[in-house]
């Protein structure tokens, strides 16, 4: 089962955006929920995550500027990007994994990767 990024779109720098991650079939509220960001030519970087416990962790790069969050009624993992940048500009794609905390960070202990949601900020 795959999960499903949207919320992407044009913003300019300083603007602020919602992204989305929906799922069927899985309930998010049993898994730490990623979110991850890759540049044409770059490899894809950890972003964000979010534990079942509610804890958050961030990249450097977006800490004070993106925040995630859950709602477990609607099955759905949120990332608020605030402030935005140049350098944001990405696709962004959320996954699942099993991870606790060790390897939280890291693409390859995260499955479920979907589409993802092209995110594009002007200068």
């Amino acid at each position: 089962v795959q999960l499903q990024a949207s919320g992407g779109g044009l913003v300019q720098t300083g603007g602020s955006l919602r992204l989305s991650c929906a799922a069927s079939g899985r309930t998010l509220s049993t898994y730490t929920v990623g979110w991850f960001r890759q540049s044409p030519g770059k490899e894809r970087e950890f972003v964000s995550a979010i534990r079942r416990t509610g804890h958050s962790y961030y990249a450097d790069s977006v800490t004070g500027r993106f925040t995630i969050s859950r709602d477990n009624a609607k099955n759905t993992v949120y990332l608020q990007m605030n402030n935005l940048k140049p350098e944001d500009t990405a696709v962004y794609y959320c996954a699942v994994s099993n991870v606790v905390l060790s390897g939280i960070r890291g693409s390859g202990n995260y499955d479920g990767w979907g589409q993802g949601t092209l995110v594009t900020v002007s200068s």
